[in-house]
């Protein structure tokens, strides 16, 4: 899909989303979503403003909690992402992906001991999480453990992760990028 068409996409949801909200202004669930769309368009402003709309409507919808630290850590606000994540738990202490995502971010403020206990609780909670998998490779790539990094790797292809174009190109993964295991798996061997 080209970014024309994904543009298009998103626009629509926020047209669609916009006229739920206007209906029903005390939906919850239609603030966050066009937040969501409004931040696949990059209008992080506005998807704040909808994921805290979200939140005042319902001040226990951790997935807005979620999107919210996802949108603040985009536009480097690591702080403000962090206590967003915090209160998901909070909220959720059994959602495996509030533990990815607060894991990935420890991973990137160098918090790398904190990243692995919430990875490694996200896993307890559910093992299937490809997401998960991509997150503890980029956490032993950040050690520079680089054997280590592309067995995670492998096991989240197996699971079904593939988001090729961000295993290439993530920031993440630079100190692996040009390891031979990492090389046979961006090759598909």
């Amino acid at each position: 899909m080209s970014y024309v068409d994904k543009k298009h996409k998103y626009d629509q949801a926020i047209a669609k989303y916009s006229k739920i909200i206007r209906e029903h202004p005390e939906d919850h669930r239609a603030w966050n979503n066009r937040g969501i769309a409004y931040q696949k368009t990059g209008q992080y402003d506005l998807a704040i403003r909808n994921y805290s709309k979200s939140l005042e409507l319902k001040p226990d919808f951790f997935l807005a909690f979620i999107n919210r630290g996802n949108a603040y850590q985009e536009i480097g606000k690591l702080e403000e992402a962090l206590s967003d994540y915090n209160k998901a738990i909070e909220v959720n202490p059994e959602n495996d992906m509030a533990f990815n995502n607060r894991g990935f971010h420890f991973i990137l403020m160098g918090r790398l001991d904190e990243a692995e206990r919430d990875l490694r609780r996200s896993i307890e909670l559910n093992p299937d999480n490809v997401y998960v998998h991509n997150s503890m490779c980029e956490l032993f790539a950040a050690r520079n453990m680089p054997e280590e990094a592309c067995a995670w790797l492998r096991r989240a292809i197996e699971k079904g992760y593939n988001n090729w174009h961000y295993i290439k190109t993530s920031k993440t993964y630079r100190l692996i990028r040009n390891h031979p295991e990492f090389q046979k798996i961006i090759a598909g061997k």
